[in-house]
């Protein structure tokens, strides 16, 4: 009897220790079906694949990119990925959506045409900028033509500058050394100014230059500041008494030997010095 009673334990331990195979064989059917799963949702429609793909091709190589602007795959209607959302059989319809991309492109170059750019009127001031700059324009044209024409390049020079037209006389075409009276010859070219200036509704500062030689002594001007302001009221003279414009458009000034255009250290330079500035004087400037 003991010895019955002793195997039975043995045998309901041996049957204990075999019930890890029925755990184990379940754990193996679980990751078996786990995988089957795995491998049917990794399963592509190549037919899908290949119209994205083709779309994808035919976008980039039309130079019409995705990111800027152009009918790519993801927009809207005519996007292939909103269309290959049906039941598998849009290859027709993706066909159809890439020409009416081609053709898009053809007529629009490609990228998307906006609004045209609104025409700006420009400003009062600006406006009036622009005749001020057509006017001084075509005066410094007839002055400069008239000087080559009649030969006066060596007395006359005519320059663009910011604060205006400078037309720059030479002493010797205006006034006999050390004397403030202008000279006959210099009428001519003195008219055809006035007749420039009568229109041009701008106003004309007339400036005396000298080099800084002193004034002899028996000279009826004390110094140059007299002489270089005598010259420039000469010239000044000479457009409201004998050509009649009028004198709210006028200023003058001498300034002596204090503002030279060159060096005073050569006869050359002493030379160019002594002259008398007419410019015609920007009412407005440029806007920055």
């Amino acid at each position: 009897m003991r010895q019955r009673n002793r195997r039975k334990p043995r045998t309901g331990g041996r049957e204990s220790r075999d019930r890890w195979m029925i755990t184990y064989a379940d754990l193996i059917t679980l990751l078996l079906i786990f995988f089957v799963i795995l491998y049917a949702m990794s399963s592509l429609d190549t037919q899908k694949f290949n119209i994205v793909t083709g779309s994808l091709s035919d976008t980039f190589k039309s130079g019409n990119p995705v990111l800027e602007g152009g009918n790519g795959v993801l927009e809207g209607q005519k996007g292939i990925a909103s269309e290959g959302t049906g039941n598998g059989q849009n290859g027709g319809t993706g066909d159809g959506a890439e020409s009416g991309v081609n053709q898009e492109q053809q007529n629009g170059g490609g990228t998307p045409s906006g609004p045209p750019p609104e025409s700006t009127q420009p400003t009062a001031r600006e406006q009036a900028f622009r005749d001020q700059e057509a006017k001084l324009a075509a005066l410094m044209g007839v002055i400069t033509q008239y000087v080559e024409d009649n030969n006066l390049g060596d007395q006359i020079f005519v320059a663009d500058k910011p604060q205006g037209i400078a037309i720059t006389l030479s002493d010797r075409y205006l006034f006999d050394v050390g004397r403030a009276e202008l000279k006959a010859p210099a009428f001519p070219a003195l008219r055809q100014l006035s007749g420039l200036f009568r229109g041009i509704g701008a106003t004309i500062s007339i400036e005396g230059h000298t080099d800084d030689t002193p004034v002899t002594a028996g000279s009826r001007y004390n110094d140059n500041w007299e002489l270089s302001g005598a010259r420039a009221l000469s010239v000044l003279r000479f457009f409201l008494d004998k050509e009649g414009l009028s004198p709210s458009k006028f200023q003058y000034a001498g300034y002596a030997d204090t503002r030279p255009a060159v060096s005073n250290s050569t006869p050359e330079g002493r030379q160019k010095n002594r002259r008398v500035e007419i410019t015609v004087l920007r009412q407005l400037q440029e806007e920055e």
